[in-house]
């Protein structure tokens, strides 16, 4: 019998923000992944191949290609594919819509961060950008603190407003500094080059929520922001070397290695967590293919038990 594909649609049907988030927390008592990156660009396109092997779960690999461009081809400025192995033989064992993983695993991977970071009784939720992964972030904001109360804000307004016309009761704020200081969980989600979030506006308790910066010349929380808070990150290697968001005041001094308190291999000793009410807490999802690779598994045994076509 040939590899499965699960579809975008198919995924949909089956799948649970909370669900996900405890099969990420339950990967990292596995063995530590191997895992790679590797970048290739051209001008402003640029194509991300990530591979995981996590023994006794499998392997997968992802192609990622981020073309600004693309929209105006009608196509989204995100594509590529993801391949999942068995662990056993290495054959090919599905092949998975690569939007469904995206999303669903970078969505995950952040909310499972603020259900650690995040002030339990957090109920006000600025998502900054209004593109597919802001869409997604509030999905997931809502599955893992019920009743929350979202705000959003993009530098275009006409994007912030198609994005709320699809929630109701969603506002949108044109000020980013007040509706960062009426948020508790504040999510980026933006391809920002420049920092938009400024340390002088966070307040005790916030937990800031990093998406968007994935390249070396990427940041989307100033400098300040990062000594005012509490850091965590979803995985260090890359996370730290690559990306700008951490990578960047590293390199300048402005933190040190040491002010990255844990990551999510850390969860199992416990001190991947808030200390007090009054801290401010940083993650920074910074992806990898180990998180894409347990999102795979966790797709493929929902679609099973649902009842998707998994062989």
């Amino acid at each position: 019998m040939g590899p499965a594909f699960i579809s975008y649609e198919e995924g949909e049907r089956y799948l649970d923000w909370l669900a996900l988030a405890g099969a990420l927390e339950a990967g990292h008592h596995l063995p530590r992944a191997a895992a790679g990156v590797s970048y290739l660009t051209r001008g402003e396109d640029t194509a991300i191949t990530l591979s995981a092997w996590i023994d006794g779960l499998g392997l997968a690999v992802k192609s990622a290609h981020v073309f600004p461009g693309a929209p105006a081809h009608g196509a989204p400025n995100i594509n590529g594919g993801v391949y999942f192995y068995d662990d056993r033989t290495g054959a090919l064992k599905a092949v998975l819509d690569f939007h469904l993983v995206t999303k669903w695993k970078t969505a995950a991977d952040s909310l499972l961060g603020a259900l650690k970071l995040a002030r339990a009784e957090s109920r006000r939720v600025l998502i900054v950008g209004a593109g597919v992964v802001a869409r997604s972030m509030m999905e997931a904001y809502a599955a893992g603190f019920p009743g929350c109360e979202f705000r959003v804000w993009n530098r275009s307004v006409e994007g912030a407003e198609r994005l709320a016309a699809r929630y109701p009761g969603v506002e949108v704020v044109s000020d980013l500094e007040a509706g960062v200081r009426w948020a508790d969980i504040v999510s980026c989600a933006t391809l920002a080059k420049a920092p938009l979030i400024k340390g002088e506006w966070l307040r005790p308790g916030q937990h800031l929520d990093l998406i968007g910066a994935f390249l070396p010349d990427m940041r989307e929380a100033d400098d300040a922001a990062l000594r005012r808070a509490r850091i965590f990150v979803d995985i260090r290697g890359d996370t730290m070397e690559n990306i700008g968001e951490i990578a960047d005041p590293l390199a300048r001094g402005v933190i040190a290695e040491a002010d990255v308190l844990a990551d999510f291999y850390d969860l199992p000793t416990g001190v991947f967590r808030r200390e007090s009410d009054e801290e401010i807490t940083l993650f920074k999802n910074g992806g990898g293919g180990h998180l894409d690779l347990m999102a795979c598994d966790y797709i493929l045994g929902a679609c099973a038990g649902g009842g998707g076509a998994v062989s």
